[in-house]
């Protein structure tokens, strides 16, 4: 079986990011990578480690499938100018029957949920995603 740590990380790294420009909405922000996935120390050669870029592709990947957007990036830093997409906000806004937004339930398996029940709000979050 493949170790599928990555995938873990990039679904706690996209909620984090989602959650943040949640909370700055509708105003665009600057999101630092080291918010996101942790203080980095790059190598004697100044490279980032795996994770800090795994956490920068998150970023991206976020943007070119349309969850978000952003103006550009500031080295391997950052991203400048960065706002939920039109659907990646309603995404975020939709209530579940039990009252509890999609925002909510995020925030609470970024924070404290276990691997598997963040891997399993993440993809249904992007199922529904996909059917707005």
């Amino acid at each position: 079986m493949l170790d599928d740590l990555h995938i873990h990380d990039f679904y706690r790294d996209a909620g984090r990011i989602l959650l943040a420009l949640f909370g700055q909405f509708p105003a665009p922000s600057t999101v630092y990578v080291e918010d996101i996935a942790g203080p980095d120390t790059p190598d004697e050669f100044g490279l980032h480690s795996p994770r800090h870029l795994a956490c920068l592709g998150a970023m991206t990947w976020l943007k070119q499938s349309g969850y978000i957007g952003f103006g550009q990036l500031v080295r391997q830093e950052a991203v400048e100018e960065a706002v939920l997409s039109h659907k990646g906000f309603l995404l975020l806004v939709n209530k579940l029957e039990s009252g509890e937004s999609n925002a909510e339930l995020l925030n609470s398996a970024v924070r404290g949920g276990s691997s598997p029940q963040l891997q399993e709000l993440m993809e249904r979050l992007m199922r529904e995603f996909s059917a707005l």
